[in-house]
């Protein structure tokens, strides 16, 4: 069996998010020598250059979904990039960008297949909704919107709504205590909904994974997985757009998740996001980061006989 074709499409925006910054995070991924590492470990990639360039802007203070027109309008050029690179046999890489991005990942991808899964490793459920809110930033609000919880023209980017069933999306890596993303109702209502908090997946890295792997392949015929920075501690790596001090997960730990979840079978798309490259103008911790992920990827993807 031979690895895949990588399709590498950058999605330069910080527009669903807190402030600017992570519009400039495919460029550094590129500069730092992404592309370059994983074709010395005999990936096969394309590079499909960026599909949008949308900065943060300030909306209205009150707003309880800011800067929708401007996240709607990149989640569909996402969309469609994905789908195209799929219906010609690539597999997605998509370096974002904020983690809005990944409703257009989950659309594109169910152009192809309608039962697709997504694998969450984020340092946040993101189970805020526009009723809940209180920063109104729609980065915060991803899941809500695939499971059908929250609705906005976002919600209806794909199959459904819900774009995602319960059986199809695994959580992994979240804070517990955060009060604007976490919602314990919730995953207590949704048992089919497999999850592994923080504290879970800093105790058994692999474990979790695997565990969520099998959990959702066994109800999707395809499976997208999807990289916060944040899932990691802050004090081990300041890259994250809103950084997380003493919750999450090592760099390390990170690592080792997605090595497991980049060898599924099935995998279909991977989603890289939340890296702010202003928080790091020395490039130490990108360099730190890229080595990770792209080994990462790397062991996923290796042909098996």
């Amino acid at each position: 069996m031979t690895s895949p074709r990588v399709a590498v499409i950058g999605v330069a925006s910080s527009a669903g998010t807190h402030h600017a910054g992570q519009d400039r995070a495919p460029a550094a991924l590129r500069a730092g020598g992404l592309i370059e590492r994983l074709r010395a470990a005999g990936v096969t990639v394309e590079d499909r250059g960026d599909l949008v360039h949308e900065v943060f802007v300030a909306d209205d203070m009150g707003s309880n979904a800011r800067n929708l027109a401007a996240v709607v309008r990149v989640a569909r050029a996402v969309a469609d990039a994905v789908g195209d690179a799929l219906a010609g046999g690539a597999l997605p890489l998509i370096l974002g960008g904020d983690c809005t991005i990944s409703l257009g990942v989950v659309a594109g991808a169910q152009r192809q297949d309608p039962a697709v899964g997504l694998l969450y490793l984020d340092g946040d459920a993101d189970l805020a909704t526009p009723e809940t809110t209180g920063s109104g930033v729609l980065d915060a609000m991803g899941i809500a919107h695939l499971l059908g919880l929250a609705d906005t023209e976002l919600a209806r980017l794909g199959a459904g709504p819900p774009m995602l069933t319960d059986e199809r999306l695994a959580l992994l890596g979240y804070d517990e205590s955060d009060p604007e993303t976490y919602a314990a109702g919730v995953l207590r209502d949704r048992p089919a909904l497999v999850h592994f908090a923080d504290h879970q997946v800093r105790a058994d890295p692999a474990g979790c994974a695997r565990t969520a792997l099998a959990a959702v392949q066994s109800h999707a015929s395809s499976l997208i997985v999807h990289f916060d920075v944040d899932a990691v501690d802050s004090r081990d790596l300041p890259l994250a757009n809103f950084p997380h001090y003493g919750t999450g997960i090592s760099l390390r730990a990170a690592g080792e998740v997605l090595a497991v979840l980049c060898g599924a079978p099935a995998l279909a798309a991977i989603v890289l996001t939340e890296v702010n490259p202003s928080y790091d103008p020395g490039g130490h911790q990108l360099t730190r980061y890229i080595e990770t992920v792209t080994g990462a990827i790397a062991r996923g993807l290796a042909p098996t006989s």
